[in-house]
């Protein structure tokens, strides 16, 4: 099954790709792999959370971002080479804006590892970074980038 369609089939549909805020593009293709910028948790073009995980948001709810995440960066990807290109998810780099005593990253990243896999199947594993921070653009909770391999 493609990925587009799994994703309709989990009631998951791309955002529009989001607008860069600074001088860089969404995407961009290097050979048969594909890295995308760091995606922050848009939604209709607007921050859908802002604070630290473990402070004023629960990690359940950064996983959630984590979600959306992915998606604007699988958004991303499909405009620069459509997403049924991909062949496999190669890395996953996360990072998640923390309350200092804050140590669950592993689990917010879950968020972007577990839909990867809902989508991709075998082909969504990946090696990955967890990486807690103390702030993130816009104040937001989590951002994710994603490198994936496509066909030649």
């Amino acid at each position: 099954m493609s990925a587009l369609a799994r994703l309709t089939e989990l009631g998951l549909t791309l955002p529009a790709v989001a607008t860069p805020a600074g001088a860089y593009i969404p995407a961009r293709r290097s050979g048969n792999l594909v890295f995308t910028a760091g995606q922050v948790p848009f939604v209709d073009g607007k921050v859908a959370a802002t604070g630290k995980v473990g402070g004023t948001v629960t990690p359940e709810q950064a996983y959630d971002l984590a979600r959306i995440c992915t998606l604007n960066a699988l958004a991303a990807i499909d405009g620069l080479v459509g997403l049924d290109s991909v062949t496999g998810v190669v890395k996953v780099v996360g990072f998640v804006a923390s309350d200092p005593s804050f140590t669950g990253q592993p689990g917010v990243i879950n968020g972007a590892s577990d839909l990867l896999g809902e989508v991709f199947g075998e082909a969504g594993a990946h090696a990955r970074s967890a990486v807690g921070v103390a702030v993130l653009p816009l104040d937001v909770p989590v951002e994710v980038e994603l490198t994936v391999e496509i066909e030649d």
